[in-house]
């Protein structure tokens, strides 16, 4: 019963802020995933879902790395089409 991967959500996300992504309501979101069991899928409906808690992801300075983000989803063993919503996500004004 081991889990995907022995690393925490805080190494993901300082993964995703180290491509350049911003996080609005860092905090929140933090606590969040240190209260759920599973993580990762926290994260996936936090990211889809999370902007009624101010939690969003973006791209507003133009300089997210996309091979960067690839990386952190793929160590963190994150599904392929999560990494594709949430790069797309980016992409799109709000």
């Amino acid at each position: 019963m081991g889990s995907l991967s022995n690393e925490s959500f805080d190494q993901f996300l300082d993964s995703l802020k180290q491509a350049g992504v911003e996080i609005s309501n860092e905090r929140e979101l933090r606590e969040r995933l240190a209260e759920a069991q599973r993580w990762r899928f926290a994260f996936a409906t936090l990211a889809a879902n999370g902007r009624l808690l101010g939690i969003r992801f973006q791209d507003s300075s133009s300089r997210v790395n996309e091979a960067d983000i690839h990386r952190a989803f793929t160590r963190f063993k994150f599904p392929e089409n999560l990494e594709t919503t949430f790069a797309a996500s980016l992409r799109t004004e709000h």
